[in-house]
C-alpha cells in the first residue's frame, strides 16, 4: 500500500479512466476542489510494481471514509484485477489502518449502474473482516433501455409546458441557477447547495464534457434547471430545482422529459439521486414519488462499516 501523493496524480487519473468504474469525480481534479475541508487519505495498492486498485478516502479523526466529501467511493479496480487481488488488498489494508491509529472504515459502495463491468469484488473480503451494513439511501433510477410509462399527471404537465411555450436549453448561467436552487432549498429544506457558484464553474471548466447545466425558460426567465453529472453509462441529476411558476405550468416536467429523451440512445440509466434526508434516517415519500412518475424505480446507495 502506498498513500496517494501529488506526484502520482497522472498515474491515479489514468487508472480511474481505465477502471471498471471510470467516473470523473474520482479524478484528482475533482476530488481536490474541496481539499481544504477533507484530510485526504487515498491509497494505492500494488502487486509488485503493477497498480491493481485505488481507494479514494479521507480521514476523520480515527475513522477512514471512502470518501467523506463524495456521495460514494470504495475500491476502483481495473478489468484485469481479480477477486484474489481484492482479498489480498483488504487483508493488508486492515493492519495498515490499525498501525495508523484508525479504528473504523466507512465504505460507501459505488452503485452498480456506474460500473461498466461487474465490480463487486470488495464485498467478500469486507464481510470476512466483519463489515456491517449500516445505511441504505433510496435513489430513483430510470432504466433508459427498459423505461416504465410516465404517469398521466406528469404527461399533462408536460403538455401544459409546451402550450405555455417553455423552452429547454443548455446554459452556463450557474449564478442564476444556484440562486434558484438555494431559494428552493431554503424554502422547503432549510439548507443550501453543497457547491458554490465558484466551485461549480471551476468543476465545469475542468470537466466540460461531464458537467452540464440545462434550464427551462418561461418569458425569458429561468424557472427550472438541473446540473447533470454525465458518466459512461449513467446520467445523474446532481441538482434539480423549480420555482412556483415551473411547478404550476410543468417547467421541470418538460425539462426532465427532454433530457431523458436526449440521453436514451447513448446511456443506460438516468439517476435522479436519493430521496433520503437527515443522514439517511428520513424518507421523503413525495420527492421519491415525483421521480417515480417519470418511470423511475428504486436503487439503494449502500454504506458499510468495519470496526477495526
Amino acid at each position: 500500500i502506498e498513500p496517494y501523493s501529488r506526484e502520482k496524480q497522472q498515474e491515479w487519473d489514468d487508472f480511474i479512466d481505465r477502471s471498471k468504474s471510470p467516473m470523473f469525480m474520482f479524478k484528482r481534479g475533482f476530488m481536490e476542489y474541496h481539499s481544504d475541508r477533507f484530510k485526504d487519505f487515498s491509497l494505492m495498492f500494488y502487486d509488485e510494481e503493477k497498480l491493481v486498485t485505488v481507494l479514494p478516502a479521507s480521514r476523520h479523526s480515527n475513522e477512514l471514509c471512502s470518501h467523506g466529501g463524495l456521495t460514494y467511493g470504495g475500491f476502483f479496480v481495473a478489468p484485469f484485477t481479480h477477486q484474489y487481488h481484492l482479498n489480498e488488498c483488504v487483508n493488508v489494508l486492515i493492519p495498515f489502518l490499525k498501525a495508523k491509529g484508525i479504528s473504523s472504515l466507512t465504505y460507501k459502495a459505488v452503485p452498480y449502474i456506474y460500473h461498466t463491468v461487474l465490480s463487486e469484488e470488495y464485498m467478500f473480503p469486507l464481510l470476512q473482516h466483519g463489515a456491517k451494513w449500516i445505511r441504505a439511501d433510496v435513489a430513483t433510477v430510470v432504466d433508459l433501455k427498459n423505461p416504465l410509462k410516465v404517469t398521466k399527471g406528469r404527461k399533462a404537465q408536460i403538455s401544459r409546458a409546451k402550450r405555455e411555450r417553455v423552452t429547454i436549453m443548455e446554459s452556463h448561467d450557474f449564478e442564476s441557477f444556484i440562486a434558484l436552487e438555494n431559494e428552493v432549498l431554503g424554502k422547503y429544506h432549510n439548507t443550501t447547495a453543497v457547491h458554490t457558484v465558484q466551485e461549480l464553474k471551476l468543476l465545469s471548466d475542468r470537466f466540460p464534457g461531464n458537467i452540464k447545466l440545462y434550464i427551462a425558460e418561461y418569458q425569458e426567465q429561468i424557472i427550472a434547471g438541473t446540473v447533470l453529472f454525465i458518466y459512461q453509462n449513467t446520467v445523474h441529476t446532481q441538482y434539480m430545482a423549480a420555482n412556483d411558476m415551473a411547478r404550476k405550468i410543468g417547467g421541470l416536467d418538460l425539462l426532465v422529459k427532454t433530457l431523458i429523451e436526449k440521453y436514451s440512445d447513448s446511456k443506460k440509466y438516468f439517476d435522479f439521486g436519493i430521496s433520503c434526508e437527515q443522514g439517511g434516517s428520513v424518507f421523503n415519500d413525495g420527492l421519491c414519488f415525483q421521480k417515480e412518475s417519470f418511470g423511475g424505480r428504486s436503487l439503494t446507495y449502500n454504506l458499510y462499516r468495519v470496526m477495526l
